[in-house]
């Protein structure tokens, strides 16, 4: 279910290319009519080859989906114009001007990709075969996530990307506020929990599962969570789980859920005003 990753150079520089292009996805949500809470009109969702912009309402409709099976760009308008890009570890400037064009010719208006400050790095090592076991694994990470909300009985946000971190999330809302903060701030009056998976990044430079609170009760960190993963203090508060260790696991769903499962009930506790009842 889980696949194997090759954490080597290759691997590292098509993470990294495929990173760039989710974030010129990201701007081009920038044309969406309207805005969510918690900024969820700003993430990409999950498709069966890889991420998507859904269909974005805008001036023209759109959607545009990372393929990460094909190693391919795909965007389309609701006018029934369409262009595909192969990707081959181009910059993601050059990515932005394609995606540019392709919206300007289709009129949605207000969207502007092609700026000076994007970066023109581009990622020679790029691997075809990379980017397919990527998309495998964000598939797999996905299907383990709806079944983990399935059980949920709270709100819950959409499986959703962040395409600036790069990081796969699910947020645990109680529908609880914080004392002392704006009501309608629903970023920092609401509690929340954030269970997630990245490739990678600064603090945790291999692929690894995290699961954050806010505000964090004093039990979470007490917590007696699964052999193999721990309560990090470094960058952030927050319990990790490696991809590699889940892995060498004899029933890698199973850790998963115990994982996920642990940590949301110590939130259900401590986190709600009212006793949680069955």
């Amino acid at each position: 279910m889980f696949p194997a990753l090759d954490n080597s150079g290759a691997f590292l520089e098509t993470r990294d290319a495929m990173h760039a292009y989710a974030r010129v996805l990201g701007d081009c949500l920038k044309a969406r009519r309207g805005k969510r809470k918690h900024w969820w009109h700003a993430s990409l969702r999950p498709s069966l080859n890889g991420l998507t912009t859904g269909v974005v309402r805008a001036t023209t409709d759109f959607e545009i989906e990372l393929d990460f099976r094909r190693a391919s760009l795909h965007a389309r308008a609701s006018n029934g114009n369409a262009v595909d890009v192969e990707l081959e570890g181009q910059s993601a400037a050059e990515i932005a001007v394609a995606l540019s064009e392709f919206m300007s010719a289709n009129g949605v208006a207000d969207v502007e990709l092609a700026d000076a400050d994007r970066s023109d790095l581009a990622w020679p090592a790029f691997s075809r075969s990379h980017a397919d076991s990527m998309g495998q694994v964000l598939r797999s990470v996905a299907a383990a996530m709806e079944a983990f909300r399935a059980g949920v009985r709270e709100e819950t946000s959409p499986i959703q990307l962040w395409p600036h971190h790069f990081d796969l999330s699910m947020i645990w809302l109680p529908g609880e506020k914080i004392a002392g903060q704006d009501p309608n701030d629903e970023e920092y009056s609401e509690k929340q929990m954030n269970f997630g998976f990245a490739f990678g990044d600064d603090s945790i430079p291999e692929p690894y599962f995290y699961v954050t609170a806010y505000p964090t009760p004093d039990a979470m960190a007490a917590i007696r969570l699964p052999a193999g993963s721990e309560w990090r203090t470094d960058g952030f508060n927050g319990a990790v789980l490696t991809y590699r260790t889940l892995r060498d696991t004899s029933d890698a769903s199973d850790y998963l859920q115990d994982f996920w499962s642990r940590l949301l009930a110590t939130g259900q506790q401590h986190m709600l005003e009212n006793e949680f009842v069955d």
